[in-house]
């Protein structure tokens, strides 16, 4: 999509009116630019509908569309993100080619940052917006319709908008791109498969990329992700990413993401009724990737290492057992209690390499780790664990910002009693049935105890959910979120 900043709203576009539950139609910014036969269309049309809360298109005489976003109660930040979305939504289902935002319709109250980074977050919410995965599908006679452009109305400097739309609109390309990678089919989207990725978008952005084979694996005894991969034929890879827009002397900050290509649990088989989606189980490795590929391109002034153990969980004669015991790269052990916690088990050698070959000023990882994390918190925000309260501070500022929200959930060491081994080290699941997310995050704590880090479960927000206004499908968890929060990390 194609974003210009205007100081007067262009001709040629389809109007964005933003109305709060105490504005109106005939005060807007745009209203006044529109000739009187239009300007009574929209008066009539105020007059007689209901707006609150609502999206209604309005036929102009010159053939374009209004489209007017009713908003409940006041503007917020978040419903400024949303309303973005809803805009794109309905052009998209009018087929209006060219859209028009008046900048200051998104300005709430809560938002403390200049208008340039606002800018910026409108475009990738458009560019999100915009997406749908219709790879598999067979395309209408007349096509598939996709917003082409967006002007951005307002009476700033030019020059800096349209440098923060340039951004917004890079990342918010790599989230679709770490979409369509989550949105892939199992079949379609193996260990190997998923490395490949990874190289193709190193080569497209500027980053360099190295795959651990299993023979690679072995010498580094990396026992937790060769003994999850054991049930399937697809070998395990371990993909190496690494950006450097800093001096050679400054630290990496690290980002590890889960690559579970398909989590059928393993012998621990899962139910049926949500296996159609574990393909998605590798959505933070796309994440990750997709973040390498956003600060190559935006050539942010850090350096950054991405990690992601690529492998499938599956059940066969060979697979992993319960009861197994695991040895991790690290030296400890594992219990293996559930096949089906397996994310846990490959992320722990992840998190131990990262310490070996690197010296990172700090480590975070993504994972969907678990179930249990969605029934905490809901789909509306991933679960974000750490035992620096300024780091999670931080996160949670970035995913308010950016709309991909975290929330903290407890990281105390009394939760270790629980996953202590019987005969092993650790066990990959907890004593009890409760607070599943937390001891999840208490096991990755036991391989980085000294190290900034942060585990955040991406699970609630693996896959999108009617009302957020994206396609149906995965919704790249933690690109947006860890882009923002990189470009103000000191």
């Amino acid at each position: 999509m194609n974003f210009k900043h205007a100081h007067i709203l262009p001709k040629n576009s389809a109007p964005v009116f933003v109305i709060p539950e105490s504005g109106s139609i005939v005060r807007h910014p745009f209203f006044k630019k529109l000739n009187k036969e239009d300007q009574d269309r929209l008066r009539g049309f105020e007059k007689h509908t209901h707006i609150k809360g609502f999206t209604h298109t309005v036929i102009l005489s010159s053939g374009y569309r209004a489209i007017i976003i009713g908003l409940t109660g006041k503007l917020t930040h978040h419903k400024a993100l949303l309303s973005v979305r809803r805009a794109v939504e309905a052009g998209r289902r009018e087929r209006a080619t060219n859209l028009a935002f008046n900048l200051s319709d998104f300005l709430a109250s809560d938002f403390k940052h200049l208008p340039e980074l606002l800018a910026e977050l409108l475009a990738t919410q458009a560019e999100m917006a915009n997406f749908e995965f219709v790879k598999y599908k067979t395309p209408p006679k007349e096509g598939w319709f996709f917003v082409r452009k967006i002007t951005i109305v307002s009476n700033r400097n030019s020059v800096k908008i349209n440098v923060a739309l340039h951004r917004g609109r890079i990342v918010g390309e790599e989230i679709n791109n770490a979409r369509s990678l989550s949105n892939t089919p199992g079949g379609d989207m193996t260990p190997n498969k998923l490395a490949a990725a990874a190289r193709t978008a190193g080569r497209r952005a500027g980053f360099k990329t190295k795959i651990l084979g299993e023979t690679q694996m072995k010498k580094l005894r990396m026992g937790g992700i060769l003994g999850v991969a054991k049930g399937s034929s697809e070998k395990p890879h371990f993909i190496i990413m690494e950006y450097r827009g800093a001096s050679m002397k400054s630290a990496p900050t690290i980002l590890i993401g889960k690559g579970v290509t398909f989590d059928t649990g393993g012998l621990n088989l899962k139910l049926g009724d949500n296996l159609n989606e574990m393909h998605m189980d590798m959505s933070a490795g796309a994440s990750v990737i997709h973040i390498l590929s956003a600060v190559a391109r935006l050539k942010l002034k850090i350096n950054l290492v991405g990690l992601v153990p690529a492998v499938e969980n599956m059940p066969s004669g060979s697979s992993y057992r319960p009861g197994d015991l695991l040895k991790t790269m690290s030296g400890k052990t594992v219990e293996v209690l559930n096949t089906d916690a397996e994310g846990r088990i490959i992320l722990a050698d992840a998190l131990t390499y990262a310490q070996k070959f690197y010296k990172p000023k700090l480590v975070i990882d993504l994972a969907t780790l678990t179930g249990a994390s969605v029934s905490a918190l809901g789909q509306r925000a991933s679960a974000v664990f750490s035992a620096d309260e300024s780091l999670i501070f931080e996160l949670r500022s970035a995913g308010e910002l950016t709309g991909d929200r975290v929330w903290p959930l407890p990281l105390w060491e009394e939760y270790e009693d629980e996953i202590k081994g019987t005969f092993g080290d650790l066990a990959n699941v907890g004593k009890t049935r409760y607070g599943g997310a937390i001891q999840g995050a208490v096991f990755l704590w036991q391989f980085i105890k000294d190290k900034p880090w942060a585990h955040i479960d991406i699970a609630p927000r693996m896959t999108s959910f009617e009302g957020e206004y994206l396609a149906k499908g995965a919704v790249g968890a933690g690109v947006g979120l860890l882009l923002r929060f990189l470009s103000d990390f000191k």
